[in-house]
């Protein structure tokens, strides 16, 4: 059994495998313009983000009905569970729905039909974020948040993702101020194509609890002192890195120097069907390839349930804790 983990960074709508998308595109009627799955697992080679986000897009043409959703989340589940994965944070992006006439509604309500059985079922606890997409605009982040006050219930936080470059934290000032003052938790992508400067707008103008990425700061040696100074998670994705050439190979990856400079790091899968690995084959992959220590991967561990938004549940986290030292490599 993998050791036990929390997953911090994990696009639900990234999770969607081949062979589920033609199911659902079966299902729903949508024709994909590939031959079968073997085809579509060839158009899973980026050369950056951009084309990346431009396949994850297209193929959310299949998600139609609350059903849809439900049978994406539970097998994001039950494969996170067979990986060692307690608790999981699960981004899910409404804009992107609701553009293709999808509403908040059937979203939240599909995958709650997933995620609020997920513990009893996969012994999986969940919290879900919603997420903005900075490529749009700010006004339609502000009515986003607005369509979903309804379901806040089921929301534990908000954060911001999708193209980074040219789309400043700042921008979305006016939309974590709201959702602030509504109690939501707060996150955001930083640092993963965005220079440094974007991971301290986050933290200053955004109020970010927790940074999604966070890889650059190494080219900011205060920035780093701060990270480390304020106890602010950073969720890096190693995999992911390496399939968007954010990182040549996994052996380049900084993880080992972020640990030794003393960051409270997390490993995450981020979208795990198009980048080749859930939170179990990254952490395997980064023992393996950068040689950590048990005790650096149990290390990361510890930090995954210490950075989770827990705090309503910290007799689950205190349990997970425990499972990790007490867990034999």
């Amino acid at each position: 059994m993998p050791i036990p983990k929390a997953e911090l960074h994990l696009h639900i709508e990234g999770t969607l495998e081949p062979e589920l998308a033609f199911e659902l595109a079966a299902r729903n009627g949508v024709v994909l313009p590939y031959a079968d799955t073997d085809a579509l697992r060839e158009a899973y080679r980026f050369e950056d983000l951009q084309s990346f986000l431009n396949l994850y897009y297209e193929l959310m043409a299949v998600l139609r009905t609350e059903q849809d959703f439900a049978d994406l989340a539970d097998a994001y589940l039950a494969r996170a569970a067979a990986q060692g994965v307690r608790h999981a944070e699960i981004f899910f992006d409404p804009q992107a729905h609701l553009a293709r006439g999808v509403d908040m509604g059937t979203v939240v309500e599909g995958l709650w039909r997933a995620l609020g059985t997920g513990e009893a079922r996969h012994g999986v606890s969940t919290r879900l974020i919603l997420c903005f997409l900075r490529d749009e605009s700010a006004e339609s982040a502000l009515q986003t948040l607005d369509a979903a006050k309804p379901y806040l219930d089921r929301i534990t936080g908000i954060g911001l993702d999708s193209a980074e470059v040219g789309h400043p934290p700042a921008k979305f000032r006016e939309v974590y101020e709201a959702a602030a003052a509504l109690g939501l938790r707060r996150v955001a992508h930083a640092g993963e194509e965005g220079p440094p400067q974007y991971i301290t707008e986050a933290l200053d103008v955004l109020g970010v609890e927790r940074v999604d990425h966070g890889l650059r700061c190494m080219e900011d040696p205060a920035l780093v002192e701060r990270l480390v100074r304020e106890r602010i998670p950073l969720t890096l994705c190693p995999l992911s890195n390496v399939r968007l050439r954010t990182v040549d190979t996994l052996a380049d990856h900084p993880l080992p120097a972020m640990l030794d400079a003393g960051l409270l790091c997390t490993v995450n899968s981020d979208d795990p069907a198009y980048f080749g690995g859930y939170a179990g084959d990254n952490f395997d992959a980064v023992g393996t390839t950068l040689g950590l220590s048990e005790d650096r991967l149990r290390e990361l561990a510890r930090n995954s349930f210490t950075a989770s938004f827990l705090e309503d549940d910290e007799e689950r986290r205190a349990r997970c804790l425990a499972e990790v030292d007490a867990y034999v490599f």
